[in-house]
């Protein structure tokens, strides 16, 4: 949020408010709110369903996740062991029991492939989305804030729920536009966010009453975000900057003291973090496991409460420098103990999501995504770790109006490789195209043929209805 400080007290958007700033220099809220999103001025393009794509990133493994080939050799199968499903003759791995017990709810594509075996962050940015964010295909669709200052597109990173947490590498610029503008990148809360870095006024509050002071102050916040190349609008800037502070409903999307305590206690995945010592590797001792375990779920209520607010697509940074990678090395934890470190968050955390979305009848309205950059080779190393690997990479959806109970392709029996037709990013991502937006209304629509393009790659069959 844009924040005010008189010299070193912070003061907050209601008393901003009544000290005169609306009308600043002639920027009225009714102008404010005036831009509107494009998507509101383009009836029926929209279909009004917001999307959380959780990345997992460093590649989370087939085997112990939803495939878990358990008659395949030692040296393949599940490490973990197996869980039976709510759906017959269906298992899980067995630190995914709670989404074992919700799988008639999901939809798991067993014959899902990332063809990228590097540590990036495929399929969220890569060329299959033209270099941008997926959530910027949609911003440049819908607009970048709603009507009500809520932006349509935005990055969580574990920083957003707790500050104190460690912060890694993302690997990869994760809020890259491509060839779209600035305009549309993804607005990140919390630490860890430029813009929220920089839409931090230091202001005397006497001079609170010179418009001309404070117009100053916001374009030296505009050449500021010039220089590091997020933005390319004073006005895009100022805009966004000033519905966030005048919109109640973003702050209050954002603030988790506002949800029921019961909730957020549903949702909580920080005991995760108190059972096991995972220091004995460098990842471990740089709080990077203990990070995602006490984070992973709060992140999800927030997503969940930004779509109740209206943000049309979330990216919940999921993975901190790779947790998921388990090579048993010096770096990072084995298959065994990796799942027990970042895998019963992850299982705790989506079936929380899931009840609580069920609970308040948002299961067609939200589509839930988790996949990683890559899965994991079908081969345990000798150190009883799996490498990376691009041929083949768990996924699972639920909600949105996708087909709940259902198991899409099969791989091979060694796990390797799909043994029916192989859907990769290029089908997800117009699957998600498919979910926000009416795709014959898109094709006629002005100015958007680039992100129509990509929907016209079939979404991954047996989805929808």
């Amino acid at each position: 949020m844009l924040t005010f400080y008189d010299g070193s007290s912070p003061i907050s958007r209601r008393q901003f408010l009544t000290i005169g700033a609306l009308g600043l220099g002639g920027l009225s809220l009714s102008s404010l709110l005036s831009a509107r999103a494009a998507a509101e001025e383009s009836s029926g393009l929209l279909t009004g369903k917001s999307v959380i794509f959780l990345f997992q990133q460093g590649g989370p493994s087939q085997f112990e996740t939803f495939d878990p080939k358990p008659n395949a050799p030692e040296a393949v199968r599940t490490v973990t062991g197996t869980v039976k499903t709510t759906l017959p003759g269906v298992l899980y791995g067995d630190t995914m029991e709670q989404l074992a017990s919700l799988a008639h709810k999901t939809t798991i594509v067993r014959s899902f492939q990332t063809n990228n075996a590097g540590h990036n962050i495929t399929p969220i940015v890569s060329e299959d989305t033209l270099e941008a964010n997926i959530g910027c295909l949609y911003s440049r669709v819908a607009g970048a804030t709603k009507a009500n200052g809520m932006p349509n597109n935005m990055v969580l990173f574990p920083q957003a729920v707790d500050s104190k947490i460690a912060q890694g590498r993302a690997r990869g610029n994760i809020a890259a536009t491509g060839k779209f503008s600035t305009a549309y990148s993804p607005f990140i809360p919390g630490a860890g966010g430029q813009l929220q870095k920089n839409m931090t006024l230091r202001l005397p509050r006497d001079r609170f009453e010179d418009r001309r002071t404070l117009l100053r102050q916001l374009d030296k916040i505009n050449r500021a975000l010039d220089n590091t190349g997020q933005f390319d609008s004073f006005d895009e800037v100022q805009r966004q900057a000033y519905q966030l502070l005048l919109s109640g409903g973003v702050a209050d999307a954002l603030d988790l003291s506002k949800e029921d305590p019961a909730v957020v206690a549903q949702y909580d995945t920080s005991r995760f973090a108190q059972k096991h010592n995972w220091s004995k590797v460098a990842r471990g001792k740089r709080g990077y496991y203990t990070g995602h375990a006490k984070s992973l779920g709060k992140l999800l209520l927030l997503a969940r409460r930004l779509c109740e607010a209206g943000c049309g697509f979330i990216t919940i940074h999921a993975g901190y420098d790779g947790v998921w990678d388990m090579h048993a090395d010096s770096n990072n934890l084995n298959i065994k103990d990796g799942m027990e470190a970042v895998g019963r968050s992850f299982d705790h955390a989506v079936a929380a999501f899931i009840r609580d979305v069920e609970a308040r009848g948002l299961q067609d309205r939200i589509l839930l995504v988790c996949t990683g950059e890559m899965g994991r080779t079908p081969k345990i190393n000798s150190r009883g770790g799996r490498d990376h690997w691009a041929r083949l990479a768990p996924l699972l959806l639920y909600g949105g109006g996708t087909q709940a109970g259902k198991v899409i392709g099969q791989s091979r029996s060694d796990g390797g490789e799909p043994a029916t037709d192989p859907f990769g990013p290029k089908h997800l991502i117009s699957t998600i195209l498919h979910t926000v937006f009416d795709v014959g209304v898109l094709r006629v629509t002005p100015g958007v043929g680039a992100v129509a393009k990509l929907a016209e790659t079939e979404p991954i069959t047996g989805v929808f209805a």
